[in-house]
Protein backbone atom coordinates (compact mmCIF):
# COMPACT_ATOMS: atom_id res chain seq x y z
CA UNK A 1 0.00 0.00 0.00
CA UNK A 2 1.24 3.26 -0.91
CA UNK A 3 2.43 5.65 1.94
CA UNK A 4 -0.41 7.81 3.74
CA UNK A 5 -0.32 11.46 3.08
CA UNK A 6 -1.28 13.41 5.46
CA UNK A 7 -2.43 16.90 3.89
CA UNK A 8 -2.13 20.12 5.76
CA UNK A 9 -4.83 21.91 4.14
CA UNK A 10 -5.17 26.20 5.32
CA UNK A 11 -8.84 27.58 4.91
CA UNK A 12 -7.40 30.11 2.78
CA UNK A 13 -5.17 28.88 0.48
CA UNK A 14 -6.82 29.04 -3.17
CA UNK A 15 -7.70 25.66 -4.07
CA UNK A 16 -10.18 25.56 -1.07
CA UNK A 17 -13.25 27.89 -2.17
CA UNK A 18 -16.41 27.21 -0.87
CA UNK A 19 -19.35 28.30 -3.56
CA UNK A 20 -22.85 27.30 -4.54
CA UNK A 21 -21.13 24.46 -7.24
CA UNK A 22 -20.21 20.80 -5.14
CA UNK A 23 -19.31 18.83 -7.62
CA UNK A 24 -18.81 18.75 -11.18
CA UNK A 25 -20.32 15.75 -12.81
CA UNK A 26 -18.91 16.51 -16.26
CA UNK A 27 -21.81 17.80 -17.11
CA UNK A 28 -24.83 19.45 -15.50
CA UNK A 29 -22.66 19.20 -12.09
CA UNK A 30 -23.86 19.02 -8.68
CA UNK A 31 -25.23 22.35 -7.18
CA UNK A 32 -27.36 23.31 -4.12
CA UNK A 33 -29.36 25.84 -2.69
CA UNK A 34 -27.73 27.85 0.15
CA UNK A 35 -31.12 27.78 2.03
CA UNK A 36 -32.43 25.04 3.02
CA UNK A 37 -35.28 24.55 0.64
CA UNK A 38 -32.42 21.80 -1.30
CA UNK A 39 -33.29 19.16 1.60
CA UNK A 40 -37.00 19.98 1.29
CA UNK A 41 -37.23 18.54 -1.83
CA UNK A 42 -36.34 21.37 -4.22
CA UNK A 43 -34.65 20.40 -7.20
CA UNK A 44 -31.30 23.06 -6.09
CA UNK A 45 -31.45 25.57 -9.27
CA UNK A 46 -30.20 25.46 -12.60
CA UNK A 47 -26.75 25.40 -13.76
CA UNK A 48 -24.49 27.81 -13.34
CA UNK A 49 -23.01 29.41 -16.50
CA UNK A 50 -18.75 28.68 -16.14
CA UNK A 51 -19.05 27.14 -12.75
CA UNK A 52 -15.94 25.12 -11.77
CA UNK A 53 -14.85 21.93 -10.62
CA UNK A 54 -15.63 21.54 -6.49
CA UNK A 55 -11.79 22.09 -5.22
CA UNK A 56 -12.30 19.91 -1.94
CA UNK A 57 -14.47 16.59 -0.90
CA UNK A 58 -13.95 15.47 2.55
CA UNK A 59 -15.21 11.54 3.25
CA UNK A 60 -15.48 10.94 7.43
CA UNK A 61 -13.87 7.22 7.42
CA UNK A 62 -11.60 5.27 5.96
CA UNK A 63 -13.12 1.94 6.46
CA UNK A 64 -14.79 -0.15 3.19
CA UNK A 65 -17.71 2.18 2.75
CA UNK A 66 -15.45 5.51 3.00
CA UNK A 67 -12.81 4.06 0.54
CA UNK A 68 -15.23 3.42 -2.08
CA UNK A 69 -16.95 6.88 -1.69
CA UNK A 70 -13.91 8.49 -1.65
CA UNK A 71 -13.43 6.37 -5.70
CA UNK A 72 -16.51 7.93 -6.72
CA UNK A 73 -15.65 11.79 -5.66
CA UNK A 74 -11.82 11.21 -6.98
CA UNK A 75 -13.86 11.24 -10.24
CA UNK A 76 -15.53 15.01 -9.94
CA UNK A 77 -13.48 16.65 -7.30
CA UNK A 78 -9.65 17.90 -7.37
CA UNK A 79 -8.81 16.13 -4.59
CA UNK A 80 -10.70 13.98 -2.09
CA UNK A 81 -9.00 13.59 1.54
CA UNK A 82 -10.78 10.79 3.78
CA UNK A 83 -10.36 11.72 7.33
CA UNK A 84 -9.87 8.16 9.58
CA UNK A 85 -9.10 8.17 13.59
CA UNK A 86 -7.31 5.07 13.21
CA UNK A 87 -3.41 4.55 12.56
CA UNK A 88 -3.89 2.16 9.13
CA UNK A 89 -1.97 -1.11 9.03
CA UNK A 90 0.60 -1.46 6.20
CA UNK A 91 -0.60 -4.74 5.61
CA UNK A 92 -3.58 -6.85 6.14
CA UNK A 93 -4.41 -6.28 10.13
CA UNK A 94 -7.12 -5.92 12.09
CA UNK A 95 -7.58 -2.66 13.76
CA UNK A 96 -9.31 -1.24 16.40
CA UNK A 97 -11.74 1.06 14.39
CA UNK A 98 -13.57 -2.00 13.20
CA UNK A 99 -14.00 -3.53 16.55
CA UNK A 100 -16.10 -6.50 14.82
CA UNK A 101 -13.35 -6.79 11.88
CA UNK A 102 -12.52 -10.76 13.78
CA UNK A 103 -15.75 -11.85 13.09
CA UNK A 104 -17.14 -13.43 9.81
CA UNK A 105 -17.50 -10.89 6.79
CA UNK A 106 -18.96 -11.82 3.33
CA UNK A 107 -19.18 -9.81 0.35
CA UNK A 108 -22.56 -10.93 -1.68
CA UNK A 109 -22.85 -11.50 -5.27
CA UNK A 110 -24.14 -7.65 -5.63
CA UNK A 111 -21.48 -5.98 -3.50
CA UNK A 112 -19.17 -7.43 -5.55
CA UNK A 113 -20.30 -6.19 -8.54
CA UNK A 114 -20.39 -3.02 -7.39
CA UNK A 115 -16.60 -3.09 -5.88
CA UNK A 116 -15.33 -4.50 -9.72
CA UNK A 117 -17.60 -1.53 -11.01
CA UNK A 118 -15.46 0.78 -9.37
CA UNK A 119 -12.05 -1.16 -8.91
CA UNK A 120 -12.13 -3.18 -11.84
CA UNK A 121 -10.86 -6.56 -11.34
CA UNK A 122 -10.43 -5.69 -7.14
CA UNK A 123 -12.48 -9.38 -6.73
CA UNK A 124 -9.92 -11.46 -8.88
CA UNK A 125 -7.40 -10.08 -6.86
CA UNK A 126 -9.19 -11.21 -3.82
CA UNK A 127 -9.62 -14.69 -5.50
CA UNK A 128 -6.18 -14.75 -6.12
CA UNK A 129 -5.11 -14.10 -2.22
CA UNK A 130 -7.02 -16.89 -1.35
CA UNK A 131 -10.21 -15.20 -0.49
CA UNK A 132 -12.72 -18.40 -0.83
CA UNK A 133 -15.39 -18.14 -3.36
CA UNK A 134 -18.52 -19.75 -1.51
CA UNK A 135 -21.81 -21.24 -3.76
CA UNK A 136 -24.90 -21.14 -2.34
CA UNK A 137 -26.25 -23.78 -1.71
CA UNK A 138 -24.47 -26.36 -3.45
CA UNK A 139 -21.32 -25.32 -1.20
CA UNK A 140 -22.92 -24.85 2.29
CA UNK A 141 -24.64 -26.90 4.80
CA UNK A 142 -27.43 -25.17 6.28
CA UNK A 143 -30.35 -25.34 8.40
CA UNK A 144 -33.00 -23.54 8.14
CA UNK A 145 -37.06 -23.03 8.75
CA UNK A 146 -36.53 -26.26 10.72
CA UNK A 147 -34.96 -28.52 8.05
CA UNK A 148 -31.95 -29.21 5.94
CA UNK A 149 -32.18 -27.46 3.02
CA UNK A 150 -31.14 -29.08 -0.87
CA UNK A 151 -27.46 -28.63 -1.59
CA UNK A 152 -28.74 -27.99 -5.59
CA UNK A 153 -26.05 -26.13 -8.05
CA UNK A 154 -25.16 -23.21 -6.91
CA UNK A 155 -27.05 -20.21 -8.21
CA UNK A 156 -25.04 -17.05 -6.25
CA UNK A 157 -21.38 -16.99 -4.53
CA UNK A 158 -19.90 -14.87 -1.77
CA UNK A 159 -16.83 -14.36 -0.87
CA UNK A 160 -15.93 -14.70 3.08
CA UNK A 161 -12.01 -13.40 3.05
CA UNK A 162 -11.48 -12.02 6.30
CA UNK A 163 -12.43 -8.42 6.86
CA UNK A 164 -8.24 -6.98 7.21
CA UNK A 165 -7.80 -8.74 3.57
CA UNK A 166 -10.59 -6.96 1.93
CA UNK A 167 -10.12 -3.65 2.96
CA UNK A 168 -6.76 -3.87 2.74
CA UNK A 169 -7.07 -4.41 -1.09
CA UNK A 170 -9.48 -1.66 -1.52
CA UNK A 171 -7.14 1.04 0.54
CA UNK A 172 -4.12 0.33 -1.38
CA UNK A 173 -6.09 0.59 -4.86
CA UNK A 174 -8.05 4.10 -3.46
CA UNK A 175 -5.05 5.36 -2.36
CA UNK A 176 -3.11 4.39 -5.14
CA UNK A 177 -5.14 7.30 -7.11
CA UNK A 178 -3.50 10.40 -6.48
CA UNK A 179 -6.41 12.33 -5.93
CA UNK A 180 -7.34 11.21 -3.10
CA UNK A 181 -5.08 11.45 0.22
CA UNK A 182 -5.49 10.13 3.70
CA UNK A 183 -5.56 12.15 7.30
CA UNK A 184 -4.88 8.96 9.63
CA UNK A 185 -4.91 9.09 13.58
CA UNK A 186 -7.40 12.19 13.10
CA UNK A 187 -10.88 12.28 14.50
CA UNK A 188 -13.77 15.02 13.13
CA UNK A 189 -15.47 16.66 15.99
CA UNK A 190 -17.59 18.53 14.31
CA UNK A 191 -19.21 20.07 10.91
CA UNK A 192 -18.04 23.68 9.85
CA UNK A 193 -20.92 25.98 8.45
CA UNK A 194 -24.42 26.57 9.53
CA UNK A 195 -28.08 24.97 8.73
CA UNK A 196 -27.39 26.25 5.14
CA UNK A 197 -24.83 24.62 3.68
CA UNK A 198 -21.50 22.76 5.57
CA UNK A 199 -18.32 24.17 4.60
CA UNK A 200 -16.16 21.47 5.77
CA UNK A 201 -15.35 19.42 9.23
CA UNK A 202 -13.46 20.36 12.58
CA UNK A 203 -10.41 17.53 12.95
CA UNK A 204 -7.75 17.30 15.35
CA UNK A 205 -4.56 14.41 16.30
CA UNK A 206 -6.05 11.49 17.55
CA UNK A 207 -4.85 10.87 21.70
CA UNK A 208 -4.02 12.80 24.14
CA UNK A 209 -2.09 15.52 22.52
CA UNK A 210 -5.59 15.99 20.06
CA UNK A 211 -7.57 16.49 23.48
CA UNK A 212 -5.04 19.61 24.70
CA UNK A 213 -5.78 21.11 21.48
CA UNK A 214 -8.64 23.12 19.27
CA UNK A 215 -9.88 21.43 16.98
CA UNK A 216 -8.49 23.09 13.11
CA UNK A 217 -10.30 23.65 10.27
CA UNK A 218 -10.60 21.43 7.16
CA UNK A 219 -12.75 23.01 4.48
CA UNK A 220 -14.21 21.39 2.08
CA UNK A 221 -16.91 21.63 -0.54
CA UNK A 222 -18.83 18.60 0.29
CA UNK A 223 -18.52 16.38 3.30
CA UNK A 224 -19.52 12.65 3.08
CA UNK A 225 -20.01 11.00 6.80
CA UNK A 226 -19.14 7.22 6.28
CA UNK A 227 -17.70 7.15 9.45
CA UNK A 228 -19.91 4.00 10.68
CA UNK A 229 -22.40 2.28 13.01
CA UNK A 230 -21.18 5.30 15.69
CA UNK A 231 -21.75 8.10 13.44
CA UNK A 232 -22.30 11.24 15.32
CA UNK A 233 -23.94 13.40 12.45
CA UNK A 234 -27.10 13.71 14.38
CA UNK A 235 -25.24 15.35 16.73
CA UNK A 236 -23.36 17.70 14.50
CA UNK A 237 -26.30 18.92 12.71
CA UNK A 238 -27.45 19.73 16.09
CA UNK A 239 -24.64 21.49 16.67
CA UNK A 240 -24.85 24.23 13.93
CA UNK A 241 -28.62 24.76 14.02
CA UNK A 242 -29.67 22.19 11.85
CA UNK A 243 -32.34 19.28 11.92
CA UNK A 244 -31.08 15.97 13.00
CA UNK A 245 -32.92 12.99 11.02
CA UNK A 246 -35.28 10.76 12.46
CA UNK A 247 -34.25 7.37 13.76
CA UNK A 248 -35.62 3.94 12.78
CA UNK A 249 -34.67 1.38 15.73
CA UNK A 250 -35.10 -2.42 16.25
CA UNK A 251 -32.67 -4.39 18.43
CA UNK A 252 -32.89 -7.79 19.35
CA UNK A 253 -30.36 -7.79 21.71
CA UNK A 254 -28.39 -10.06 19.25
CA UNK A 255 -24.72 -11.17 20.13
CA UNK A 256 -22.41 -12.95 18.72
CA UNK A 257 -18.26 -14.39 19.50
CA UNK A 258 -16.12 -15.80 16.99
CA UNK A 259 -13.12 -17.80 16.83
CA UNK A 260 -10.54 -19.53 14.84
CA UNK A 261 -9.74 -22.67 14.33
CA UNK A 262 -7.52 -25.09 12.38
CA UNK A 263 -9.31 -28.57 11.10
CA UNK A 264 -7.32 -30.36 8.89
CA UNK A 265 -10.16 -33.20 9.19
CA UNK A 266 -12.76 -31.40 7.45
CA UNK A 267 -12.79 -32.41 4.52
CA UNK A 268 -12.58 -35.66 5.42
CA UNK A 269 -16.01 -35.77 6.92
CA UNK A 270 -17.80 -33.25 4.30
CA UNK A 271 -17.48 -31.87 0.88
CA UNK A 272 -19.27 -28.69 1.65
CA UNK A 273 -17.37 -25.51 2.26
CA UNK A 274 -19.34 -24.10 5.63
CA UNK A 275 -21.82 -24.53 8.13
CA UNK A 276 -24.82 -22.17 8.51
CA UNK A 277 -27.81 -22.51 11.37
CA UNK A 278 -30.11 -19.97 10.75
CA UNK A 279 -32.31 -19.23 13.37
CA UNK A 280 -35.96 -18.30 13.99
CA UNK A 281 -38.46 -17.71 16.59
CA UNK A 282 -38.55 -20.82 17.75
CA UNK A 283 -34.73 -21.91 17.87
CA UNK A 284 -32.55 -18.55 18.38
CA UNK A 285 -29.56 -19.53 17.88
CA UNK A 286 -26.89 -19.03 15.04
CA UNK A 287 -23.78 -20.60 14.11
CA UNK A 288 -21.61 -20.35 10.84
CA UNK A 289 -18.33 -21.91 9.89
CA UNK A 290 -16.52 -21.04 7.10
CA UNK A 291 -13.18 -20.87 5.74
CA UNK A 292 -11.05 -17.72 5.31
CA UNK A 293 -8.04 -16.84 2.75
CA UNK A 294 -5.63 -18.64 4.73
CA UNK A 295 -6.83 -22.40 4.85
CA UNK A 296 -8.03 -21.24 8.52
CA UNK A 297 -11.73 -21.34 9.48
CA UNK A 298 -14.05 -19.19 11.22
CA UNK A 299 -16.66 -20.09 13.70
CA UNK A 300 -19.52 -17.44 14.90
CA UNK A 301 -21.73 -18.04 17.20
CA UNK A 302 -24.85 -16.13 18.32
CA UNK A 303 -27.79 -15.73 20.86
CA UNK A 304 -30.02 -13.35 21.53
CA UNK A 305 -30.92 -11.04 24.72
CA UNK A 306 -30.06 -13.24 27.90
CA UNK A 307 -28.28 -16.40 25.51
CA UNK A 308 -25.47 -14.44 24.61
CA UNK A 309 -22.38 -17.09 23.45
CA UNK A 310 -19.68 -16.70 26.40
CA UNK A 311 -16.08 -15.61 25.25
CA UNK A 312 -14.44 -17.71 27.33
CA UNK A 313 -12.63 -21.40 25.95
CA UNK A 314 -15.11 -23.02 27.84
CA UNK A 315 -17.97 -22.03 27.68
CA UNK A 316 -17.96 -20.92 23.76
CA UNK A 317 -17.45 -24.43 23.18
CA UNK A 318 -20.59 -25.60 25.20
CA UNK A 319 -22.53 -23.01 23.83
CA UNK A 320 -22.54 -25.62 20.80
CA UNK A 321 -24.72 -27.98 22.85
CA UNK A 322 -27.62 -25.56 22.24
CA UNK A 323 -28.30 -25.99 18.52
CA UNK A 324 -30.71 -28.85 16.76
CA UNK A 325 -27.96 -30.87 15.44
CA UNK A 326 -24.56 -32.09 17.24
CA UNK A 327 -22.81 -31.07 13.48
CA UNK A 328 -20.76 -27.76 14.99
CA UNK A 329 -20.41 -29.41 18.06
CA UNK A 330 -18.58 -32.37 16.62
CA UNK A 331 -16.57 -29.91 14.59
CA UNK A 332 -15.51 -27.63 17.12
CA UNK A 333 -14.59 -30.93 19.09
CA UNK A 334 -12.20 -32.14 16.40
CA UNK A 335 -10.55 -28.55 15.04
CA UNK A 336 -7.86 -26.83 17.09
CA UNK A 337 -8.40 -23.62 18.20
CA UNK A 338 -6.22 -20.45 16.78
CA UNK A 339 -7.00 -17.17 18.55
CA UNK A 340 -9.06 -16.05 21.40
CA UNK A 341 -12.91 -15.62 21.52
CA UNK A 342 -14.06 -12.49 20.90
CA UNK A 343 -17.17 -11.30 21.07
CA UNK A 344 -19.26 -7.90 19.48
CA UNK A 345 -22.55 -7.12 21.11
CA UNK A 346 -23.88 -3.63 19.17
CA UNK A 347 -25.51 -4.96 16.67
CA UNK A 348 -28.99 -2.96 16.50
CA UNK A 349 -30.91 -2.57 13.15
CA UNK A 350 -30.41 1.62 12.69
CA UNK A 351 -31.63 3.44 9.79
CA UNK A 352 -31.52 7.63 9.97
CA UNK A 353 -34.11 9.12 8.15
CA UNK A 354 -31.59 11.74 6.11
CA UNK A 355 -33.71 11.15 2.79
CA UNK A 356 -36.97 12.84 4.25
CA UNK A 357 -37.47 16.45 5.07
CA UNK A 358 -35.83 18.29 7.09
CA UNK A 359 -33.81 21.75 7.76
CA UNK A 360 -30.31 20.24 6.86
CA UNK A 361 -27.45 21.68 5.21
CA UNK A 362 -26.46 21.79 1.61
CA UNK A 363 -22.87 20.28 0.73
CA UNK A 364 -23.30 17.19 3.31
CA UNK A 365 -23.95 13.64 3.09
CA UNK A 366 -24.50 10.82 4.82
CA UNK A 367 -24.14 6.78 3.34
CA UNK A 368 -22.55 3.33 4.58
CA UNK A 369 -23.64 2.38 8.17
CA UNK A 370 -23.65 5.75 9.26
CA UNK A 371 -27.08 5.94 7.34
CA UNK A 372 -28.28 2.78 7.73
CA UNK A 373 -26.52 -0.11 9.81
CA UNK A 374 -27.94 -3.71 9.91
CA UNK A 375 -27.45 -6.84 11.96
CA UNK A 376 -24.00 -7.73 11.00
CA UNK A 377 -25.68 -11.76 11.59
CA UNK A 378 -27.12 -11.15 7.65
CA UNK A 379 -23.58 -9.94 6.16
CA UNK A 380 -25.23 -7.29 4.14
CA UNK A 381 -22.81 -4.44 5.26
CA UNK A 382 -20.07 -4.36 2.90
CA UNK A 383 -22.17 -4.95 0.12
CA UNK A 384 -24.71 -1.81 0.63
CA UNK A 385 -21.47 0.28 1.40
CA UNK A 386 -20.87 -0.71 -2.15
CA UNK A 387 -23.43 -0.14 -3.80
CA UNK A 388 -24.21 3.51 -2.39
CA UNK A 389 -21.05 3.97 -3.54
CA UNK A 390 -21.74 3.27 -7.26
CA UNK A 391 -25.19 5.00 -6.51
CA UNK A 392 -23.25 8.16 -5.34
CA UNK A 393 -21.25 7.61 -8.93
CA UNK A 394 -24.42 7.56 -10.92
CA UNK A 395 -26.08 10.41 -8.93
CA UNK A 396 -23.48 12.72 -9.73
CA UNK A 397 -22.98 11.55 -13.46
CA UNK A 398 -26.41 11.87 -14.18
CA UNK A 399 -26.72 14.44 -17.07
CA UNK A 400 -30.18 14.24 -17.05
CA UNK A 401 -30.75 15.87 -13.68
CA UNK A 402 -29.02 18.53 -11.16
CA UNK A 403 -27.35 16.18 -8.60
CA UNK A 404 -28.64 18.44 -5.42
CA UNK A 405 -27.70 17.43 -2.02
CA UNK A 406 -31.33 15.69 -1.40
CA UNK A 407 -31.85 13.97 -4.59
CA UNK A 408 -28.53 12.42 -3.96
CA UNK A 409 -28.82 11.62 -0.47
CA UNK A 410 -32.48 9.95 -1.92
CA UNK A 411 -30.31 7.76 -3.48
CA UNK A 412 -28.01 6.49 -1.41
CA UNK A 413 -30.93 5.71 0.84
CA UNK A 414 -32.96 3.49 -1.70
CA UNK A 415 -29.47 1.49 -1.98
CA UNK A 416 -30.00 0.31 1.76
CA UNK A 417 -33.75 -0.58 1.47
CA UNK A 418 -33.99 -3.81 0.24
CA UNK A 419 -31.33 -5.21 3.00
CA UNK A 420 -33.13 -3.45 5.49
CA UNK A 421 -36.26 -5.03 4.58
CA UNK A 422 -34.27 -8.63 5.10
CA UNK A 423 -32.62 -8.04 8.21
CA UNK A 424 -35.38 -5.95 9.71
CA UNK A 425 -38.18 -7.85 8.61
CA UNK A 426 -36.62 -11.25 10.09
CA UNK A 427 -35.61 -9.11 13.38
CA UNK A 428 -39.21 -8.36 13.86
CA UNK A 429 -40.27 -11.82 14.29
CA UNK A 430 -37.45 -12.71 17.20
CA UNK A 431 -38.76 -13.00 20.75
CA UNK A 432 -37.84 -9.81 22.48
CA UNK A 433 -37.21 -7.30 19.46
CA UNK A 434 -37.56 -3.74 21.07
CA UNK A 435 -37.63 -0.52 19.23
CA UNK A 436 -39.48 1.94 16.96
CA UNK A 437 -39.79 -0.25 14.01
CA UNK A 438 -40.18 -3.48 15.82
CA UNK A 439 -43.95 -3.63 15.39
CA UNK A 440 -45.35 -5.66 12.10
CA UNK A 441 -48.16 -2.88 11.17
CA UNK A 442 -50.91 -4.56 9.35
CA UNK A 443 -50.49 -3.27 5.75
CA UNK A 444 -47.26 -5.45 6.20
CA UNK A 445 -49.19 -8.69 7.65
CA UNK A 446 -50.00 -10.13 4.29
CA UNK A 447 -46.72 -9.90 2.91
CA UNK A 448 -45.08 -11.40 6.02
CA UNK A 449 -47.03 -14.34 6.11
CA UNK A 450 -46.48 -14.60 2.17
CA UNK A 451 -42.96 -14.46 2.93
CA UNK A 452 -43.00 -16.97 5.57
CA UNK A 453 -44.32 -19.74 2.99
CA UNK A 454 -41.64 -18.42 1.09
CA UNK A 455 -38.94 -19.28 3.37
CA UNK A 456 -40.77 -22.83 4.07
CA UNK A 457 -40.28 -23.48 0.74
CA UNK A 458 -37.01 -22.27 -0.12
CA UNK A 459 -35.10 -25.17 0.92
CA UNK A 460 -37.00 -27.89 -1.11
CA UNK A 461 -38.20 -25.80 -4.20
CA UNK A 462 -35.47 -25.14 -6.85
CA UNK A 463 -37.89 -22.46 -8.49
CA UNK A 464 -38.65 -20.36 -4.86
CA UNK A 465 -35.20 -21.39 -3.44
CA UNK A 466 -33.67 -19.92 -6.65
CA UNK A 467 -35.85 -16.55 -6.38
CA UNK A 468 -35.28 -16.23 -2.47
CA UNK A 469 -31.29 -16.35 -3.20
CA UNK A 470 -31.49 -13.61 -6.11
CA UNK A 471 -33.07 -11.51 -3.20
CA UNK A 472 -31.43 -12.02 -0.56
CA UNK A 473 -27.84 -11.28 -2.65
CA UNK A 474 -29.42 -7.83 -3.75
CA UNK A 475 -28.79 -9.16 -7.52
CA UNK A 476 -33.20 -8.63 -7.66
CA UNK A 477 -35.64 -6.61 -6.14
CA UNK A 478 -38.36 -8.24 -3.32
CA UNK A 479 -40.85 -8.16 -6.68
CA UNK A 480 -39.02 -11.07 -8.06
CA UNK A 481 -40.59 -13.10 -4.57
CA UNK A 482 -44.28 -12.22 -6.20
CA UNK A 483 -43.39 -13.40 -10.07
CA UNK A 484 -46.30 -15.95 -11.50
CA UNK A 485 -44.34 -19.14 -11.20
CA UNK A 486 -42.61 -18.22 -7.54
CA UNK A 487 -46.34 -17.33 -5.96
CA UNK A 488 -47.84 -20.50 -7.87
CA UNK A 489 -45.24 -22.53 -6.03
CA UNK A 490 -45.63 -20.69 -2.96
CA UNK A 491 -49.27 -20.23 -2.58
CA UNK A 492 -50.59 -23.47 -4.27
CA UNK A 493 -47.37 -25.98 -3.68
CA UNK A 494 -46.79 -28.32 -0.45
CA UNK A 495 -44.54 -27.27 2.55
CA UNK A 496 -41.61 -29.92 1.91
CA UNK A 497 -40.88 -32.63 4.19
CA UNK A 498 -38.43 -32.10 6.85
CA UNK A 499 -34.93 -33.14 6.02
CA UNK A 500 -33.48 -34.50 9.47
CA UNK A 501 -30.00 -35.33 8.66
CA UNK A 502 -27.57 -32.90 7.10
CA UNK A 503 -26.39 -33.27 3.66
CA UNK A 504 -22.36 -33.57 4.46
CA UNK A 505 -21.88 -34.93 1.18
CA UNK A 506 -23.86 -34.00 -2.31
CA UNK A 507 -25.73 -36.46 -3.77
CA UNK A 508 -27.83 -37.19 -7.02
CA UNK A 509 -31.04 -35.88 -5.49
CA UNK A 510 -28.89 -32.92 -4.42
CA UNK A 511 -27.68 -32.12 -7.43
CA UNK A 512 -30.70 -32.84 -9.43
CA UNK A 513 -32.75 -30.62 -6.91
CA UNK A 514 -35.07 -33.44 -5.79
CA UNK A 515 -35.70 -35.98 -2.93
CA UNK A 516 -34.55 -39.09 -2.58
CA UNK A 517 -35.43 -42.36 -1.02
CA UNK A 518 -34.60 -41.72 2.39
CA UNK A 519 -33.30 -38.28 2.34
CA UNK A 520 -35.91 -37.13 5.03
Amino acid sequence: MPAARRPQPSPNEPGILVSRQILDAKGPGMTDQLDSRATDGAAGGGPETGRRAARHAVVIGGGVAGLLTARSLAAHAERVTVVERDRLPQEAEPRAGVPQGRHIHVLLEAGQRAMDELLPGVTEELRAAGAPRVGVPGDMIQWQHGSWIWRTEPTHHFLCGSRPQLEHAVRRRVLADPRVDVLEGTETVGLAGDAARVRGVLVRERGTAGRETEPRLLAADLVVDASGRGSKAPEWLAAIGAEPPREETLDTGLAYATRVYRNERHFDDTDALGTYIVPNPGQTHTAVVLPMEDGRFLVTLAGLRGDEPPTDEKGFEAFTEAFPDPLVRDWVTKAQPDSPVYGFRNTANVRRRYDLPGRRPAGFLVTGDALCTFNPIYGQGMSVGALGAVALRDALGDRRRTPSTARVQRALFQVSRQAWAISAGADRKMPGATGNAARTSAMERPASWYLARVQARAGGHPVVGAAFRDVLNLVRPVSRLFAPEVARAVLLGPEPPVRVRPPLRRTIDDVAGMAGPGAW
